[in-house]
């Protein structure tokens, strides 16, 4: 019953084949997507060896389908209703279209996208239907070369494509020599290994069409990138670039911006501008601030060049420039994590590719864009989440701040270049200890005042009050209203003070620069404070966590009121600027 059910299917088949070569829209019936080429390779032989007409393409995004067809709409709905009835293709299948795919990658040279005529469905029984049509089929595939043909065909290829066959070779997994077109035993042996892989006898020596194969796998990978050169005369660069993923869009020196114009958020910056060793030292640590080059991954930096690599979940930034007669050029490449065969293989042409030409890009060119402090050159600088202020308490650098600056920080930094570790924290008094992973040289060191201070004193506090946007810290003046908080609170001051958030975690200092205690957040627990109310946990709550985290906190040695320049310049040595990055 199945034979006959068959038959009868291919014998319609065949016949709206033949009509759709006519006329009509081509269809297929989806059965897979493979995330890899590799993978889809390996799918689409177990498919072939089962079922007729089975195609690879392309769909972006570093996905591959496996299809049958093409068919007729009416031939493809048969197709999906059968196979799947019967078990051959899985029940997810689906019916697609030509714009549903991009470069075809199996069979090996077809291209049923652009074709007008449909390739012939299924072969019919050994009896079909009487006065059944019967399409024109094509001529069958040639022999493929015997060994002796394969390495005559080999001796034409230039040296160029026996270094290419090498690489796609050390692409695929087979090969781990050097690239040096000579096809000697490790080369052979690579060569058996692919064959065998991909089912074919190990000879070690690729025939044309394995040659062809091997070479479309490698190449696939390019082929949704729109791959081309790019001159760029502003910038003096010429360079592959992937066209159809980037384009251009404005200068900013020293860069030049290639943004994303398709569904992969990808962007490319060429680099070009004059200077000397210092300057190209200068952009080294200047890139290292922005955003689109992650904190983490290999970098280095000589007179002449330097390599940039950032890493995280989301992107993989490349940035390389070479100084070369007064002129720094280079490029950044930022790609999307997780797409590491179409990067590295991006990568490598434009490495390749790059070419220097004559001048360098005008440091005027562009400049009609929004300016900002928080821009370099249009790209944005890496910014923490959240920045308060801190202080010293001893010669090694031992810093304290407020608890809620560290809160879930993946990076704490002391004045942004410094990264430090919590060594002690106490939530309940809002304080926290943090520990440089490097040791440091304060200016000045808090000294804890051991007195009660007087109510109605002049005090000031020091702390960078704008977020670090001024770059150093400013100090504000004030007078101590009381010695508790508004409930009746012990260990904690009352401020006759305008601090802003910034200040928060500086240290209140009386005027003789001793510390008296260190500023706290709004205490008013959901109340509306009036403006000038400020709170800080006072020197004696601080002097018992700091001797709790293993710190003797230094006491006053003398208590006669310094000059204000004076006290300022005391109070601005002993404060950091703390940051929590994500």
């Amino acid at each position: 019953m199945t034979r006959i059910f068959w038959a009868t299917l291919f014998a319609i088949l065949m016949i709206g084949t033949a009509q759709a070569q006519q006329q009509g829209p081509t269809a297929w019936v989806q059965i897979e997507a493979q995330p890899s080429l590799a993978q889809a390779r390996n799918s689409i032989r177990g498919y072939a060896t089962r079922l007729e007409d089975v195609n690879g393409f392309s769909l972006g995004g570093g996905w591959y389908a496996i299809a049958l067809g093409p068919y007729s709409p009416d031939d493809a709905a048969r197709v999906l209703q059968v196979y799947r009835a019967e078990g051959v293709i899985p029940r997810d299948s689906y019916i697609a279209d030509n714009n549903d795919y991009r470069q075809q990658f199996w069979p090996i040279g077809a291209n049923f996208l652009t074709s007008p005529a449909l390739v012939p469905t299924p072969p019919a029984p050994d009896t079909p239907p009487e006065n059944a049509a019967i399409p024109d089929l094509p001529d069958p595939d040639p022999i493929d070369e015997t060994p002796a043909e394969a390495r005559a065909s080999e001796r034409t290829l230039t040296r160029k494509d026996r270094a290419e066959l090498q690489e796609a070779l050390k692409w695929a997994g087979f090969y781990d020599g050097g690239i040096d077109a000579a096809f000697g035993r490790g080369t052979r042996g690579a060569m058996a290994r692919w064959q065998a892989a991909q089912g074919y006898q190990g000879t070690g020596i690729l025939t044309t069409r394995q040659r062809a194969e091997l070479l479309q796998d490698y190449n696939a990978v390019l082929a949704d990138l729109g791959l081309d050169i790019v001159r760029d005369t502003e910038a003096g660069i010429e360079i592959k670039l992937p066209t159809d993923i980037v384009g251009f869009k404005k200068y900013e020196p020293p860069f030049a911006h290639y943004t994303p114009v398709g569904d992969v958020d990808a962007r490319v910056l060429l680099i070009s501008q004059r200077g000397d060793n210092n300057t190209l030292a200068g952009l080294y640590d200047i890139m290292q601030t922005l955003e689109i080059v992650p904190e983490t991954g290999p970098r280095s930096l000589s007179d002449t060049a330097f390599t940039l690599i950032g890493e995280s979940a989301l992107v993989i930034s490349h940035t390389q420039a070479w100084l070369q007669d007064g002129e720094i050029k280079g490029f950044t490449l930022i790609w999307p994590a997780g797409d590491e065969e179409r990067r590295t293989r991006l990568l490598g042409e434009m490495q390749e590719s790059f070419t220097r030409l004559d001048g360098a890009l005008d440091p005027t060119a562009g400049n009609a864009g929004t300016q900002s402090i928080d821009l370099v050159s249009g790209l944005e600088i890496r910014k923490p989440r959240l920045s308060r202020s801190g202080f010293y308490v001893d010669g090694n650098g031992m810093v304290v701040t407020t608890a809620d600056v560290v809160r879930d920080c993946r990076r704490i930094t002391i004045d942004q270049d410094h990264e430090a570790e919590i060594a002690a924290q106490q939530d309940g008094l809002g304080i926290a200890v943090l520990r440089p992973l490097e040791a440091l040289a304060p200016l000045a060191v808090a000294t804890l005042q051991n007195a009660v201070p007087r109510l109605q004193s002049e005090i000031a506090v020091a702390g960078y009050s704008y977020g670090g946007i001024l770059g150093a810290p400013t100090v504000t003046f004030g007078q101590l209203a009381d010695l508790k908080g508004l409930d009746g609170e012990s260990g904690i001051n009352r401020l006759a003070l305008n601090a802003l958030d910034g200040d928060i975690g500086g240290p209140v200092v009386d005027a003789a620069g001793s510390v008296l205690g260190m500023l706290l957040p709004d205490g008013g627990n959901g109340r509306t404070l009036p403006e000038g109310v400020s709170f800080a946990l006072d020197a004696g709550a601080l002097r018992k966590v700091l001797e709790e985290a293993g710190i003797d906190p230094a006491t006053p040695t003398a208590s006669a009121p310094l000059q204000p320049e004076a006290l300022t310049d005391h109070a601005k040595g002993m404060t950091v600027l703390v940051s929590c990055w994500d």
